[in-house]
């Protein structure tokens, strides 16, 4: 298919030209992470990418890292040992408006999305696109089908395709929008997708980035 061609070709050039501009802030941000908390500048978490498959997910770690039993482990697990905050956690569409386990660099790289830079590699090796659905967690999509059963064929329709570093609900309100309606935007950004929307998005992408708009 032409268009899955053509989209291949730009996700390639496209991520190794942002890589390249963008190397002294991956730098950069990468050493500030090191001196300013213990554990890696990178951390890969399992994302679902195209038909249902999982991959490691390149970002910056914008969290603290928790000693538990004398190891450094990823801040979900200190959701897990802490019940009210999972629940709203959960309730929110996996999101927590003021988060505890966030780094005071967390917060800034993860207002204007530089925590999201490593994934360009990731659209390199062909886990996701520049452009498309979110890459969602394994749990996530398990738990919020189940809070709200009609997604499941919205979810069905966003596995059809390579999640995006950026899409569609990225550029218009990010964590303002809850599941039920960002699996929506996603499905429709499936059944709609051409070079031209996905170059309009790519042009929405820096603004959505300077603003950090319904980042959390």
């Amino acid at each position: 298919m032409l268009y899955d061609l053509l989209k291949r070709t730009i996700d390639i050039i496209g991520s190794l030209i942002i890589l390249a501009v963008f190397s002294p802030v991956i730098l950069i941000t990468a050493v500030l992470i090191k001196i300013s908390s213990p554990g890696p500048a990178i951390y890969t978490p399992l994302r679902v990418g195209r038909d249902g498959n999982l991959f490691k997910m390149l970002k910056f770690r914008s969290m603290y890292m928790y000693k538990i039993n004398g190891k450094f482990v990823h801040a979900k697990k200190y959701l897990e040992k802490n019940p009210k905050l999972m629940r709203e956690y959960r309730e929110n569409s996996f999101k927590l408006a003021h988060d505890p386990r966030v780094t005071q660099i967390g917060k800034f790289i993860r207002k204007f999305s530089i925590d999201e830079l490593p994934q360009l590699i990731n659209v390199a090796k062909g886990d996701m696109s520049l452009v498309g659905p979110r890459a969602y967690q394994e749990d996530e999509l398990t738990h919020q089908q189940r809070v709200y059963p009609h997604t499941k064929k919205y979810v069905k329709v966003i596995l059809e395709a390579r999640p995006g570093a950026s899409g569609p609900w990225q550029v218009s309100g990010r964590s303002f929008i809850n599941f039920d309606k960002r699996v929506i935007m996603d499905a429709k950004y499936v059944e709609r997708r051409s070079i031209l929307y996905d170059l309009w998005i790519m042009m929405k992408t820096p603004i959505a980035m300077i603003t950090g708009r319904g980042a959390v």
